[in-house]
């Protein structure tokens, strides 16, 4: 369904501020699959997450999705495969148009736009209904404006707006880092609960170990641009929180070693 082959991204080479984001990443993802993506701050997940989307084009490479070649697709163009949940509550949503408008913008993605005809009848009550399945009471609010919603309600509804009509792929890049813990923990039931009945492919970025060990079929570490743990199936269900912090401290004690024989040849030969 995705397809990444051998990508690569570095942003301001050949200056002192040169990042090498992504160093030969492949993966593949699977129907109805859902990929947790984990990671230290710097290892390359939400580039990742980005170069899917289109934000910027990889230096070398090739993406695709659902079989079509989307390598040197702008990130308007892949739009009509991709639902996307941003880590700030206030991305993906406008705030100046009350709760139908933007769920109503939503639904027409991929199709012409316009908003009188489709605020009434049928349609107005298909879009409280799928509000009301949020759980949080706000189909009674739907002409309220979304900028006066807390983060947490906000985020709920960025992701029913992106899923309203059904992505082929849904990436969601550290969607709860922004909210307290109760609303963090209600928008991942709402995530979980959205993509298992659905079965919407689906990568998802965090920095949590428990969200990590308890979604998906799937989870790929990333480390300095390239992919170094990936687990599913048994080994998958299997992980604990103390397992994947064992993880990344065998990984940080590799940097270590690798930084003090770094050390010692240039002492050697200095």
């Amino acid at each position: 369904m995705l397809e990444i082959q051998d990508i690569h991204k570095t942003f301001n080479a050949g200056s002192s501020n040169e990042v090498r984001s992504l160093q030969g990443v492949t993966l593949s993802l699977d129907e109805g699959s859902f990929v947790i993506v984990l990671g230290t701050n710097g290892s390359g997940k939400s580039t990742l997450l980005n170069a899917v989307a289109g934000s910027f084009i990889t230096d070398q490479g090739a993406i695709s999705i659902d079989g079509q070649d989307v390598t040197t697709w702008p990130e308007h163009r892949r739009a009509r495969y991709i639902g996307r949940v941003f880590q700030n509550p206030f991305s993906g949503t406008a705030p100046n148009l009350t709760i139908a408008e933007n769920l109503t913008l939503a639904s027409r993605r991929g199709q012409s736009r316009g908003l009188s005809w489709a605020l009434s009848g049928a349609h107005t009550a298909m879009l409280r209904d799928a509000v009301s399945s949020l759980g949080m009471g706000l189909e009674l609010r739907m002409d309220n404006l979304i900028g006066s919603l807390s983060g947490g309600q906000r985020q709920a509804l960025t992701l029913l707006m992106s899923t309203l009509v059904k992505p082929r792929l849904l990436l969601l890049d550290e969607h709860t880092a922004a909210l307290d813990p109760k609303s963090a923990d209600q928008v991942i039931r709402i995530t979980d609960r959205v993509v298992t009945r659905d079965r919407l492919t689906t990568m998802m970025v965090t920095h949590s170990m428990a969200q990590a060990v308890s979604l998906g079929d799937r989870l790929i570490m990333m480390h300095r641009g390239r992919i170094i743990q990936d687990l599913s199936g048994a080994e998958k269900r299997r992980l604990r929180p103390e397992d994947l912090l064992a993880r990344f401290e065998e990984v940080r004690r590799a940097d270590l070693l690798d930084e003090s024989a770094a050390e010692l040849l240039r002492r050697r030969y200095i």
